[in-house]
């Protein structure tokens, strides 16, 4: 396979420096691009067609919404289209499933190089992809690019990608969580020309289905990405045809400009540094039983930002991810945080971006690694941290610190793979999509929002239960929102829930399990915030639910069963479900952002009475003394506050030292960098103690304490269930006043983390 060509790292001279799209290798000269356009464009025009192409986009992934009969379409919306330029910067991501399009530049690449010359690239045509060493996800993500021309030149790219519901593989669905490598996985197509001046091929689409178990909803599927592409591909024309090709063009790259003037301009208030963050992947296959770090570095220096992986455990098992996943994970995180003022226009963001990864890692896997289950998995631990090293980047400047945004519900997707025979007599199978309602994470200056979806999937919504039973032989029990689940903080994540189902109308379902983040929090909080709750199955077997039911008992919680208990380990494959059986999965909630002890009482009432937290948890995780019904005690809370701070400070008898200076900047909410005669330091934020040279981590000259990894949340429980190693809750108190500066979740054999660092 050849080597896929980055052309995104464009040196400069300074931040007026012009832009020069680079020329792409080995392009064909049977192939004309379009490269003329007007650079001076009126502002009424540039806003009118500049809409219209979003609203383009965004009727493009309508149409697929609507066209396809797969539920993974229609509820989970795993879908997004783009839009690119003839040489493939990023024009418009759309609005749906956000790292599909953040790899669909390194198709449309691969495909002008090695495509343009041998089939060629024509008007009418369009190229099914689906292999992750080129630029998918994963294989079930498949990509249909299609070239837009006019009079003879290739003028721009309407392109998409759908997870189809089964291309093959040794598990129907295509998750393949036993798998051993690609091989045991589903068909892997780079880049083929499947319709031809307008016409299927049909030599090529017949290849393609071959190796689905449902080659009439994958042809579904893909005549709904081919019709989305064909309904964008004739906007764009009517556009052309109304404003002119000049025009047109000159929008789209003013659009790639002016987010790229955004971008230099949130550079240039931020202080060059360095931030990093860690977490971890449970169970690469089944019986595994360690954890797998994954890290994640980011370097600013002017206004070039460089990521990398350095760090990371080696690929291994069904859990990882191609480069080309892990970029578009980090790519979703920088379009939400630096890129959503200019609607998705990532393009001049990335003319500043470097992506370094080390090969041969769990998300940089070489080839033939098993990566169907890249996004559940190594991809979304890839994704999450970068939320929290952006976050940490930004935290500095004011008004971008409105921006931050801790990491999300579902940051390791508990996946349900379930199939048999439903209640029409067919086979089937399917993976529960609830997980998707997920949860977002603290604000810097708000709570999360309870079940508030997915971050990556900016309009996603829970399936209505009602829409899954129509299509599933399952019967809900319920579907609730779990108090306790969001991470603890000044401001605190948002709540998880919980659903939970029997057989019905089958005699049996055949299940797997697929997942992580069941024994170690994948939502870590920020700056002192605490994190959410884990995954969790929960599986009775040969319980009471009939008799339940049969007497009008509707059950709130599984604890209301009566049955034995089952632990489901986090890749058990193939065990069985009958209708007696209760099964239920919980996904995570949204991390916390600040100290738990700086939340106010009237916030903490407020959790009381909407049943977000337990008076337990009021009292464990926030200090606060419940009175009455719900009614906190603001006198005891605050002696007892500042009484566990002292005991801090009692139990380290480690000395303080005060120092002042001007400052620099805020590194994080507890954390100041200061500058005096000496040199530049870190400070307590709240009592200016001394936490020592900038050059050093602060953390080295805080309070530490380490706790079980159940103390960070009152729904974590004990990781033994799950894994060997031992995993840690570390706290870094400030010496002077005992106020709770940052926390780690962490193995315990892992050092200590330096998460932020200034460059000199």
């Amino acid at each position: 396979m050849p080597r896929i060509s980055e052309i995104t790292d464009v040196d400069f001279d300074g931040v007026n420096h012009p832009y020069v799209p680079p020329a792409i290798l080995r392009i064909s000269p049977k192939l004309k691009l379009h490269r003329d356009w007007d650079t001076e464009i009126d502002p009424v025009t540039y806003e009118v067609v500049r809409h219209n192409l979003w609203q383009i986009n965004e009727e493009h992934g309508a149409t697929i919404q609507r066209l396809s009969g797969s539920p993974v379409a229609m509820y989970a919306l795993d879908l997004n289209p783009s839009l690119l330029t003839e040489d493939a910067e990023f024009v418009y991501f759309g609005p749906y499933m956000q790292y599909m399009s953040g790899v669909t530049d390194t198709q449309v690449k691969w495909t002008l190089e090695f495509r343009s010359d041998n089939p060629g690239i024509q008007d009418g045509d369009m190229f099914l992809a689906n292999d992750p060493w080129v630029g998918a996800a994963h294989q079930q993500d498949v990509m249909l690019l299609c070239p837009v021309f006019w009079e003879g030149e290739l003028f721009c790219w309407v392109t998409n990608c759908l997870h189809q519901y089964d291309i093959g593989g040794i598990t129907p669905g295509s998750f393949c969580p036993s798998a051993e490598s690609v091989y045991d996985e589903g068909i892997m197509l780079p880049p083929i020309k499947i319709i031809e001046r307008g016409e299927i091929r049909r030599d090529i689409e017949a290849v393609y289905l071959r190796a689905s178990r449902k080659p009439q909803l994958v042809a579904l599927d893909f005549r709904a990405q081919m019709a989305g592409n064909s309904t964008a591909r004739d906007r764009v024309l009517e556009l052309i045809r109304r404003y002119g090709p000049r025009t047109v063009k000159g929008v789209m790259k003013k659009i790639i400009d002016n987010s790229e003037t955004a971008f230099l301009d949130k550079m240039s208030r931020i202080p060059d540094g360095y931030w990093q963050e860690r977490t971890y992947i449970e169970a690469c296959r089944p019986g595994d039983r360690r954890t797998h770090r994954v890290q994640l570095q980011l370097r600013k220096e002017g206004h070039k930002m460089v990521f990398s992986n350095d760090g990371s455990a080696g690929q291994e098992g069904a859990m990882n991810a191609t480069y080309s996943g892990w970029r578009g994970a980090i790519m979703v995180a920088v379009t939400e945080l630096l890129c959503w003022d200019q609607y998705f226009a990532v393009g001049g963001a990335l003319r500043h971006i470097l992506f370094d990864p080390t090969p041969g890692t769990l998300n940089c896997a070489d080839f033939p690694a098993s990566v169907s289950t890249a996004p559940i998995q190594s991809m979304e631990i890839s994704l999450y941290p970068a939320y929290n090293v952006l976050s940490k980047m930004i935290y500095p400047d004011p008004e971008m610190r409105k921006d931050i945004m801790c990491i999300g519900g579902t940051s390791q997707w508990p996946a349900t793979l379930f199939r048999g025979i439903d209640q029409w007599g067919e086979r089937y199978g399917y993976l529960l999509i609830d997980p998707i309602g997920g949860a977002i994470g603290a604000f810097a200056q708000a709570d999360g929002i309870n079940t508030g979806g997915q971050s990556r999937t900016p309009i996603c919504q829970l399936p209505n239960i009602e829409h899954t039973e129509q299509s599933f032989p399952i019967l809900f029990l319920y579907r609730k929102e779990l108090p306790d689940s969001g991470g603890a903080g000044k401001y605190r994540g948002g709540l998880s829930a919980e659903s939970c189902f029997i057989p019905h109308n089958t005699d049996f379902i055949t299940q797997d399990t697929l997942s992580s983040g069941n024994a170690t929090p994948t939502s870590p909080g920020m700056m002192g915030g605490y994190p959410s709750s884990t995954n969790a199955y929960t599986f009775i077997r040969n319980s009471n639910i009939a008799e339940l039911n049969n007497a009008s008992h509707m059950i709130e919680d599984t604890a209301e069963v009566v049955g034995t208990p089952e632990l489901l380990q986090l890749r058990q494959e193939n065990f069985i479900q009958h209708p007696t059986d209760v099964y239920a999965v919980r996904w995570t909630g949204g991390g916390g952002f600040g100290d738990p002890l700086d939340r106010a009482t009237t916030d903490i009432e407020r959790d009381l009475e909407d049943y977000a937290i337990t008076p337990a948890a009021a009292l464990t995780m926030y200090g606060a003394i419940v009175v009455g019904a719900g009614t906190i005690d603001i006198d005891a809370t605050a002696a007892y506050r500042a009484e566990i701070r002292a005991v801090r400070v009692r139990r380290a008898q480690k000395p303080a030292r005060i120092r002042e200076g001007t400052l620099l900047f805020e590194a994080s909410v507890s954390l100041y960098a200061r500058q005096d005669r000496d040199g530049a330091f870190w400070a307590c934020a709240k009592c200016s103690t001394d936490l020592g040279s900038t050059k050093n981590n602060y953390k080295d000259l805080c309070l530490r304490e380490d706790h079980p990894v159940s103390a960070s949340n009152p729904l974590i429980g004990d990781p033994s269930r799950f894994i060997d190693d031992e995993v840690t809750f570390r706290q870094f108190c400030c010496p002077g006043c005992g106020t709770q500066i940052d926390n780690e979740i962490a193995v315990a054999r892992d050092p200590v983390l330096c998460d932020i660092a200034i460059l000199a």
